[in-house]
This record gives structure tokens, C-alpha cells and sequence, in this order.
């Protein structure tokens, strides 16, 4: 594993370049943090899984109990017991700033041998500092990535450190959605649909556009956008009903909730219910005709990370309903939608774990979190006797 990091100190580097590594002194046997927590339908308990992951970003859970999980700085983990191994064989990867190591997700046959293939992302480097959010798969075989196949990276490389977005989410129909931010210091590269920044990707299961994308025979437009307008999205999921739902960083007071539609132009920079973050005065217009507004703005300062769609029987009065989890306001939200609306029900978590990173629901039916830290743990939500 060769990682190009933004630290000229060789100790980070060196690390790594060990390889697998088995971080034992920061494992954790199963740790009950919360013994029950109230809601308004179900009881929970909150469980530290983990501890010691630098800065993870993102859960996958495997089928025999173990998990994926990416660490911005170091790479990919693998946790099992609560003991915590970084795997080799992933491709090279700036850590600087925002970027790293990103999302990972399972390919939706995982577990049948043919399709056992891990996607994940990364902001891969280029020329000088430049960087690009990239998208590869591999298959996991004892400590190490093998059959490393890079699938896609966006068009244009850019400085790095900031909005790379890189949320993942599976269609019903097998496609791929993959978020990219706008990359944070050109912000009108999001209305440019000849370029890949500030949008929603949809992809095969190798990386090509799909064939119905909605610029697919349009020579204004790269075939591979799904949406533009999209500042940073962070989180993303597709319900029941295989619609993408994402939750985006705004700026300053105005992280959003949006529906992904083909097509749709989301607004920004043009269209924003937030403020500027030096100023805090209003950023932008309010709404524009062929621009999408919004189903849900975020209360407050939110930041919002990981999203994620209940769909099980351990928590029926929750079916449908949404999970969206906030680094800076260090919350879990749980929201309810309806068609084209959706309402923040009730906050799950507010402080307990610190800042929220992801938001999955495993195939055992409970809630896993990670949370953004130097050290930081994966967690598990599950029902209180």
C-alpha cells in the first residue's frame, strides 16, 4: 500500500508501509456505552464495537460478522472482535485534508464468490498536490486486497484538501450511485455538466456510465452525471421504493436533505439556504425556476454524514424512515419521509459518540456508526430489552 500524504514527517508513512498491521492495544471487547436509550417507539442500547481507528469514514459489513472500514489517513481496517487489522494491497491515496480513504461498500451478491467484490473510493493524486475522487474494487483475501481494478476517476484533478464527497449507494437495477462534492475552491464547477465535480454519478458495476443516464446523447454533458448542483454530499441511500436520497453539507446553516432525481439540477452555487461563513450573510439566491429546492434544511449548523434507510424488523415503527448522522452537531436524526417530503421525527443521539461519520443498517437488522475522531470506534444501535 503506498499512501501520498500532505505531511512531510516520515513517521505517518512509515507506518503504513508495514502493511497489515494487528492494532490489538486499541481493540476493545464489546463495551456497552448506554444501557438504554428512550425514543419515541423503540428502547435502545448503544455498544462500542471498536476502538482506535484513525478517522474512520465508512462501515461495510461483511457476512460472517466482520467488518470493512475505511480509515481516512491509514486506509482500510478489517475489525473482527473488536481486534483491528489494516489490510494492504489498496492503491495509492492522498490523505490530505478531507481526502483519503473514503466510502467502501459490498457489491450487492457479495457472499456468492463471483460477485465478491469490495467498491470503495478514494481521492487519488496526480500531478504536484492535485487529486481527483476516484472510485476501484477489489476482493478481500486473508489480510490483503487482491484483484485491484481501478474503475473510475473524475475527469478533472484539482488542489486537494477539501469536498470530495464520495458517498456510495447500490440501485435495485444493480447501478451504482457514487457522489462527488464540488471540490471547495471553484464552486460553480457544480452547474458545469462537462464537469464531474458538485454531482451525483450513476455507474455500471465496472465503472462505465449508465445507459440511461440523463446525458447520455447529449454532447452538453458528461455521460456519467445522474445530477448536478450538489455541493458535498456525504450521505446516501436508496429506499424501498429505489429512490436515492442524500444528505449534503450547505453552506454555513444550510445542510440539506434532497430526493436525487435524473436530470435535476440541485442549485448550487446559485441556489443555497445557507449563509456565507465569513459574513453570515445570506449565500446566494433562495430559489430559481429549473432549480430543485430542498425537501428538508437541517436545523443549525448540522454537517451532515451517513445516511441510512430502515428497513428492519427489529425497529417496525421505523420502516421507511431515514437515519442521518452529523459530525459537527454530533447528532442522529431519525426522518421521515413521504413521497417528496420528510420531517426530522426525533433526535436518537446528541453527543453520546461525538461526531457521527456514517450510518449503516447491518444485515443483522441493527444500526452500526462510526465516529470521526483520532481514535475513533465502531459503534452498534440495537434494541434494549
Amino acid at each position: 500500500m503506498t499512501v501520498r500524504s500532505a505531511l512531510l514527517s516520515p513517521s505517518p508513512l512509515i507506518a503504513l508501509a508495514m502493511g497489515t498491521v494487528l492494532l490489538g492495544e486499541a481493540a476493545v471487547a464489546s463495551d456497552v456505552v448506554q444501557e438504554r436509550i428512550e425514543t419515541q417507539h423503540h428502547a435502545l442500547r448503544l455498544v462500542r464495537l471498536a476502538d482506535g481507528l484513525a478517522h474512520p469514514w465508512a462501515v461495510a459489513a461483511l457476512p460472517d460478522e466482520r467488518f470493512l472500514v475505511t480509515e481516512r489517513d491509514n486506509g482500510m481496517a478489517l475489525v473482527e472482535n473488536g481486534e483491528i487489522r489494516r489490510l494492504d494491497g489498496l492503491p495509492e491515496f492522498s490523505n490530505h485534508g478531507q481526502g483519503g480513504m473514503l466510502d467502501v461498500v459490498l457489491h450487492p451478491q457479495f457472499g456468492d464468490g463471483a460477485n465478491d467484490w469490495i467498491y470503495f473510493t478514494f481521492s487519488k493524486p496526480g500531478e504536484g498536490d492535485d487529486t481527483a475522487s476516484a472510485l476501484a474494487r477489489a476482493r478481500l483475501e486473508g489480510n490483503s486486497l487482491t484483484d485491484l481494478e481501478e474503475l473510475f476517476v473524475q475527469d478533472r484533478f484539482s488542489q486537494p484538501g477539501r469536498h470530495y464527497g464520495s458517498r456510495l449507494a447500490w440501485h435495485a437495477d444493480g447501478s451504482l450511485m457514487m457522489s462527488i462534492g464540488d471540490r471547495g475552491a471553484e464552486p460553480p464547477r457544480a452547474q458545469d455538466k462537462q464537469d464531474h465535480a458538485g454531482s451525483v454519478l450513476r455507474l455500471t458495476e465496472t465503472g462505465e456510465a449508465h445507459s440511461d443516464n440523463p446525458f447520455i446523447d447529449d454532447p452538453a454533458g458528461l455521460d456519467e452525471i445522474y445530477s448536478i448542483g450538489n455541493r458535498n454530499i456525504q450521505g446516501m441511500t436508496v429506499t424501498q421504493d429505489d429512490s436515492v436520497w442524500a444528505s449534503e453539507h450547505g453552506p454555513r446553516t444550510g445542510d440539506e436533505l434532497n430526493r436525487i432525481e435524473a436530470g435535476v439540477n440541485y442549485g448550487w452555487p446559485v441556489v443555497t439556504l445557507g449563509n456565507d461563513y465569513a459574513t453570515n450573510e445570506p449565500f446566494g439566491e433562495k430559489s430559481r425556476p429549473g432549480m430543485r429546492d430542498p425537501v428538508l434544511v437541517f436545523e443549525g449548523r448540522y454537517a451532515p454524514s451517513g445516511l441510512a434507510v430502515v428497513s428492519s424488523d427489529l425497529f417496525p415503527e421505523w420502516s421507511g424512515d431515514l437515519l442521518a448522522g452529523g459530525l459537527g452537531s454530533e447528532k442522529l436524526a431519525r426522518i421521515a419521509i413521504d413521497g417528496d417530503t420528510a420531517q426530522v421525527e426525533e433526535l436518537l443521539l446528541e453527543g453520546e459518540i461525538g461526531r457521527i461519520r456514517d450510518v449503516r443498517q447491518g444485515p443483522d437488522g441493527t444500526i452500526y456508526l462510526l465516529n470521526d475522531e483520532a481514535k475513533g470506534g465502531l459503534y452498534r444501535l440495537e434494541r434494549a430489552e
